[in-house]
């Protein structure tokens, strides 16, 4: 087994966070998944692109891509262009920035076979800027991370650019951006290199040590989503537990305040509860027997043999076995392309109000105007 598998940039916010975890994923098969390949896929294109955005030559991918859709181009285009805006500020600072486009990155002075692909570098005097496109839709990634300090993949990423980098340029900050597009998201969080090198020293150096051997104690939160153990880890566990032992007052019905002490636990007790229920599934089609529990057939829908034989029956009959129906923007968008789909179509979509959804008051988009407020604001 390779041994960088132990301590990955991309999962440093797990280990740093429960060490011992580490050891034990790496111990695991790794099985791929679809939004892994898309994420792959669209970090192909966005590459291709900020390369010829760049000026340089590059192969088009794009034949290639089993994701590919009109909205990977697009949000590839975006990522492209939010390049050459941070090189254009960084040519501010020197006339000849240097530019790295899917950099290898070892930090491995601080991490035991540390290294990893940075999506963009540019160096300019004063400036180190790491730039890392997100194409996952299902969690907001912050450029500050959860602490406030800084998100620790970049700041490894940062970490082994100044490595490497640093004697060719005279670098006192440090910028640290993320680009989710997919989420409207692009968060840039900026520190000192100083800051940069205490943090690699003083955290991440002795708390890697100890995830590499294994050691440290075990520690659940939101950090446990990609963990592979995270089904069947007692830490976790322990930690979903801790709702049901939630002292309640004596009123029969929860305060405005009890409820917004459970909120926040609900969405990890839900992942874990599906993650348990996943697991022992798959125990028990390998044979593994749950006291009270027994494997059943599920429902399953009605579904044709033969679409084509379907089609000349019903065709023979007289009826029509077909239904038309509009294709979505999506897919309309890849059949006239951008330019033409904005041409044709751009005064006939609307982006109606989403949905009201609560969230933390740490989430960047603005408060909800329900119709009680409208009314009070008429």
């Amino acid at each position: 087994m390779a041994k960088h598998a132990y301590l990955a940039a991309s999962a440093s916010e797990r280990w740093l966070r429960c060490p011992p975890s580490a050891k034990l994923c790496a111990q695991e098969e790794d099985r791929g998944s679809p939004y892994a390949q898309q994420g792959t896929d669209a970090h192909e294109l966005a590459a291709y692109l900020a390369e010829k955005a760049l000026g340089r030559n590059s192969r088009d991918p794009t034949e290639n891509l089993t994701w590919y859709d009109a909205e990977m181009q697009e949000a590839a285009e975006g990522y492209a262009a939010f390049v050459m805006e941070q090189v254009a500020e960084a040519k501010k600072l020197c006339a000849d920035p240097l530019v790295c486009i899917e950099q290898t990155l070892d930090f491995s002075k601080w991490v035991e076979h540390g290294f990893g692909t940075g999506d963009c570098v540019i160096v300019a005097d004063d400036l180190l800027h790491i730039v890392d496109l997100k194409y996952g839709v299902g969690i907001l990634v912050s450029a500050s991370g959860e602490d406030g300090t800084g998100n620790s993949q970049l700041k490894c990423y940062a970490l082994g650019a100044l490595d490497t980098f640093g004697d060719l340029y005279d670098i006192h900050r440090i910028k640290l951006s993320i680009f989710q597009p997919r989420r409207e998201n692009v968060d840039t969080f900026e520190m000192t290199k100083e800051d940069l090198l205490k943090w690699a020293d003083e955290v991440l150096a002795p708390i890697a040590k100890l995830a590499y051997e294994g050691l440290g104690d075990f520690a659940a939160g939101d950090h446990c989503q990609f963990c592979k153990i995270k089904a069947s880890c007692r830490a976790r566990a322990e930690y979903s537990m801790e709702l049901a032992k939630y002292e309640f007052a004596e009123a029969p019905t929860l305060d405005a305040d009890e409820i917004a002490a459970i909120l926040p636990q609900i969405d990890s007790l839900v992942s874990w509860a599906e993650d348990i229920k996943e697991f022992a599934l798959q125990q028990a089609l390998s044979g593994v027997r749950y006291p009270g529990f027994k494997l059943v057939e599920g429902r399953s829908n009605r579904k044709y043999t033969d679409e084509v034989a379907v089609a000349q029956v019903v065709s023979r009959a007289g009826y029509d076995p077909y239904e038309k129906k509009l294709l979505g923007i999506t897919a309309m968008t890849k059949q006239l392309g951008k330019k033409k789909f904005d041409e044709l179509l751009g005064g006939l979509i609307a982006k109606p109000q989403g949905k009201p959804v609560l969230a933390p008051n740490t989430d960047k988009r603005p408060e909800y105007n329900t119709a009680q407020s409208d009314f009070m604001e008429d």
